[in-house]
């Protein structure tokens, strides 16, 4: 069977990229949810350590969209992230038996996968596991009185902050005029990192692979067997 450059693909070479994928997918989760909880439990909200001028942890939380935004239902929100992992899960099944996708193709997809996974995890179990007192005290883990919230309204920690430089628009510019500006504002989670960084590899390497994998799963949809086109580079 070949690969996209056209060479042989042993079928435990393929075997291989699945485990990478669990693994990779293993390893997000477990330094994510390590990282958010000592966050949960050592700072108060808002607490800022500045470990270089432009590296910060910094604790904050948000419902779980994107740059903080809210616009959805939070309920929505989370059983659509489910929803989003499950079918990112069942891609990547697919995807291993079809020995011309690379390697790297199926690694960007764990990130990817691993990432969302990331926080559901917040979204489902902190309402209920921690407390979410005034600071500067700090939260506690299975308090006597319960959490802040309930099942599947919990909020996602973030605390990765890299403001590296900002400024002072000059007076003279429309609208933004005087404005204060920082880069890079935001604050994320390792969650997060991991989603970006499997997006940028998707973009920046491997869109063929992506390409294939989606005509794949297409004629898998309409009954055909991935290892159909296996030969096709």
């Amino acid at each position: 069977m070949t690969g996209i450059a056209g060479g042989i693909v042993p079928p435990a070479l393929r075997r291989n990229a699945g485990w990478l994928a669990a693994a990779v997918i293993l390893l997000v989760l477990v330094a994510d949810q390590t990282l958010k909880i000592w966050i949960k439990t050592h700072f108060y909200l808002g607490e800022d350590h500045a470990l270089t001028s432009w590296f910060h942890i910094k604790f904050i939380e948000n419902n779980g969209m994107a740059f903080g935004l809210e616009l959805w239902n939070k309920l929505l929100l989370t059983f659509g992230r489910i929803v989003a992992v499950a079918l990112f899960v069942w891609c990547l099944v697919r995807m291993t038996s079809r020995y011309e996708l690379r390697t790297g193709f199926i690694v960007a997809v764990a990130l990817i996968t691993a990432g969302a996974a990331g926080n559901i995890f917040d979204c489902v179990f902190y309402g209920v596991v921690f407390d979410n007192p005034m600071p500067p005290a700090v939260a506690g883990a299975f308090p006597p009185g319960g959490g802040y919230s309930t099942w599947f309204e919990g909020r996602v920690v973030d605390m990765l902050y890299f403001p590296l430089f900002d400024f002072y628009w000059p007076e003279w510019m429309p609208f933004v005029g005087g404005g204060y500006y920082e880069f890079f504002a935001y604050i994320f989670n390792i969650a997060d990192a991991s989603i970006c960084v499997g997006v940028a590899l998707l973009i920046l390497f491997y869109s063929r692979d992506f390409s294939l994998a989606f005509n794949g799963l297409s004629k898998n949809r309409d009954g055909n067997t991935a290892g159909s086109d296996s030969g096709r580079a």
